[in-house]
Parts: C-alpha cells; structure tokens; sequence
C-alpha cells in the first residue's frame, strides 16, 4: 500500500542524505542548540525544501506520499531536522504557494524550495495559542501600506527565517474573519527577534520570538484578501497535522529500530534479552503502533492529494501518531535501561524530542476537539 517507484527512489534519497550529512553531527549540534543553516542548504540543492512546490516554481513537484517520506526518514535519524523540514515545506513556503498571487509565488517560491531563503511562520503568541481569535499582533492599513506591530512566540526559525508568513488581527478581539496574513522579509527594519527558546528537546530547530516594531509592509505583501487569515492558516494546518505525524512516524522509528538492534546485542543471563518475553513483547507492541500511525498518516496524505476533506483524519493522524511517538520512546530508553539514560546512545534523545509532537501544531487536546467536531457532523 502506498508505494511506488517514485516513492522508494525518494525515500532512499532523503535515508541517504540524512546518513551521510545528519547522523555524524546530531549530538553536536543538540547539545550546543546549533541551527545548522549550512544544512538547511543543502537540504534545498536536494529538493527537499521544495517537496511540494511544482517544478515552475523551482520545486521537486512531488506529492504528499513522497513528502511523509522524506520526513520520515530525516526523523528517524534526527527530530529537530524533521521538524525544521516540515515547517519550512508545510507552513511558510506552503502558505505562499495555496495562496499568494502569482506575483508571490514567482518572488518567493524558487528561493525557498532550493534553500536560499529559510522560511517561518508565525501564528502563536505569548498569550494565544489555540486562541488566535484574540492575537494582540495588529496589522492597521495607512494609505498603499500596513504597520505591523506586536510579538510572536515559539516561531521555528524565528531568528535565522528570511522570509516570515505573519498572522495579525485586522479586525475586533474575538470578531469573526478578524486576521491576515502578510509576507515579511528579514530585511524588513521593522522586523526583529527576540529571544530563543532553550527547550528541552528539538534543540537544533531554533525556536525564537518574533517582533514586528511598526514594520511597514506594501499591500502587495499580504496573502489573500483581508480576513481571509484564519480560514487559510486552519487549511495549512490540516497539511501540517500530515507533517507532525510524519515526524512522530519517523521518531518513533528511530527509536524502535535503535530499541530491536540492542535488545538482540545485549545478553543477560546467558542470552538476548530480546528473546525474553517482557522485552520481546515489548517490542511487538511498539511496531503495532508504529504500523498503525503510519497507515492513518498515510491514508491522510492520500486524501490530501484527492483533494478530499481531510480534517479529521489529518487531525486523527497527527493525535495518535504523536501520541505513540512519545510512548515507543519511552519503552525504548526502558529496554536500554541505565544505557537509555545517557547521551552516549541515541534513545534518549528520540525520547525528549517525542514530546514536542503531542504540543507543536495544536496539542493531542486541540486534536480531540477538531476530531470530535468532526465525528458528530455525521451524526
């Protein structure tokens, strides 16, 4: 199910490069919090910044099966690099490729598909983050111009983004169509940032404030019509719901692949501890888990690409998917034991990077109420 020619090739791609450019630094750059531009780069030469953005626009042109494939696979060996990956394809470039002007799209597009511009997105703030009815971020129209102003948190790539989709409220607190969007680049005087999160995992995806201090932008910056902000950040977050799972879908990988490997070298008692019935079953129980979020992420991408609604089975992918991430995880420090607690094998950071993916993007709570709102409609 789900595969293809294309598929493999791109698959093997991305195992490929995340192996040979990834794997040897991962320690290096989590441990120092380094965001790795330089990567970024090449991850751009490649196509894999550009998955989903046609060939016209300097893009690989490739579907969503082959985009939980590449975040997949660059998970499976590093979190923070999935995530920035997926944010950079999912949520700046895609929302100027859904709906920027064609004028956006040829401007912005072939930079940021081949990785000579990194893109952010920022939607939360201090005090709102499901909540973005009430952003305290204003854009206020003066003549052929808006002035932004107010803050934004927890933005990936909040310090290093060259090109940032901003959300900003255009109308009343709470009114409905109250927000828009607008395309804000670094070069921008008003555009500054703040501070940087020192999280607890995903270290190597910088995380920033983001601060707009009268930031003045053309109209020809804003996404869309006026009010249109909302409607369109909730469809960029129903392909950013396929983009956490495939990140929760590869971390988990990674840590059951690590978990399988040590249990068959490790040897107790006069034999593998993987032959022992509390681990094996274990085991059993992890790659059950990890089949099932990767058939309901995939059946999402599917849908994606049919064009069909997919609210709720992106969102259904994205709350199980992120869930058992953090659960396979978990069962993989254990079999490790003491090794598992330490930073000289490769779990224990698969376990503080899993429980970014039940918060980022709406947390597993968020996830339940889109899903149940969902369920009832056919009821």
């Amino acid at each position: 199910m789900y595969k293809s020619e294309q598929l493999t090739l791109v698959r093997q791609s991305a195992k490929d490069f995340a192996e040979r450019f990834i794997r040897p630094h991962v320690m290096e750059w989590d441990e120092a919090q380094i965001f790795p531009i330089d990567l970024m780069r090449q991850l751009g030469e490649q196509g894999f910044l550009g998955v989903l953005v046609p060939e016209q626009y300097g893009g690989a042109g490739l579907g969503y099966q082959e985009y939980v494939s590449v975040i997949d696979e660059i998970s499976q060996v590093c979190g923070s690099i999935g995530l920035s990956v997926a944010a950079h394809n999912s949520l700046c470039t895609n929302h100027i490729l859904q709906f920027g002007s064609e004028e956006q799209k040829q401007m912005y597009l072939p930079k940021l598909a081949t990785g000579q511009s990194i893109g952010a997105w920022a939607l939360t703030e201090a005090n709102t983050g499901s909540d973005s009815a009430r952003m305290m971020c204003t854009a206020v129209k003066e003549d052929d111009e808006y002035v932004l102003n107010g803050s934004k948190n927890w933005i990936t790539h909040g310090q290093s983004g060259d090109v940032v989709v901003v959300m900003t409220r255009t109308g009343e607190v709470g009114a409905k169509n109250n927000a828009t969007a607008f395309i804000v680049e670094r070069s921008n005087p008003g555009l500054k940032y703040g501070k940087k999160e020192n999280k607890l995992g995903m270290r190597a995806c910088e995380t920033a404030e983001v601060i707009l201090e009268d930031c003045r932008v053309p109209i020809s910056a804003r996404l869309g019509n006026e009010g249109d902000g909302f409607k369109q950040a909730m469809k960029i977050l129903d392909g950013g719901r396929i983009s956490i799972a495939s990140l929760a879908l590869g971390i988990a990988k990674g840590a059951m692949s690590a978990a399988a490997k040590y249990a068959q070298e490790r040897h107790q008692f006069g034999q593998p501890i993987a032959n022992f019935q509390g681990i094996s079953f274990k085991l059993a129980e992890m790659a059950t888990k990890v089949h099932a979020a990767e058939l309901m992420t995939r059946e999402a991408a599917a849908l994606k690409m049919e064009g069909t609604n997919m609210t709720k089975e992106a969102a259904m992918a994205k709350f199980y998917a992120s869930e058992i991430c953090v659960e396979v995880s978990t069962d993989a420090v254990q079999i490790f034991g003491g090794y598992g607690y330490t930073k000289d094998f490769p779990v224990e950071k698969f376990y503080r990077d899993s429980k970014l993916c039940t918060i980022g993007e709406g947390t597993s709570e968020i996830q339940k109420i889109v899903i149940a709102r969902e369920v009832l409609k056919d009821y």
